[in-house]
Order: C-alpha cells, then sequence, then structure tokens
C-alpha cells in the first residue's frame, strides 16, 4: 500500500462521491484511478461498457433489459 498525495479540492470532490455511492474514501478514489487506467486502455469503451465488462469478469450476474 502507498500514499498518493492529491489536492484539498479533490479531496473533497472524492469524499463527497464516496458518501453518494456508499464507499469509503479510499475505496472511492480506487474505483476513480482504476475507471480512469480502463479508459486510457480502451479509448474506445464508453464507461458503461467499461463497468458491465468488469461486472462480468467478476461472475457477477448482469440482467436484461427488456425494450419498452
Amino acid at each position: 500500500m502507498g500514499i498518493v498525495k492529491i489536492g484539498d479540492g479533490l479531496h473533497e470532490d472524492i469524499r463527497k462521491a464516496s458518501t453518494v455511492m456508499c464507499r469509503s474514501i479510499n475505496a472511492q478514489a480506487e474505483f476513480w484511478i482504476k475507471v480512469g487506467m480502463l479508459a486510457e486502455t480502451n479509448p474506445d469503451k464508453t464507461f458503461n461498457e467499461i463497468v458491465a465488462r468488469q461486472l462480468r469478469e467478476a461472475d457477477v450476474k448482469l440482467p436484461e433489459i427488456e425494450a419498452a
């Protein structure tokens, strides 16, 4: 485990987002770092595609959405 120095403004944004997303501050920062890394290495994928792929790789069963 390492220490990452970030600015006060970003830390405050992480704290606020972590409350909304029901994650710890560290978990929220880790999530944003992971998604950012995946987005940089997969520029053709959307955020939703990246998250869906990660969920599938974790063997989470994703429900199909039926057209209205």
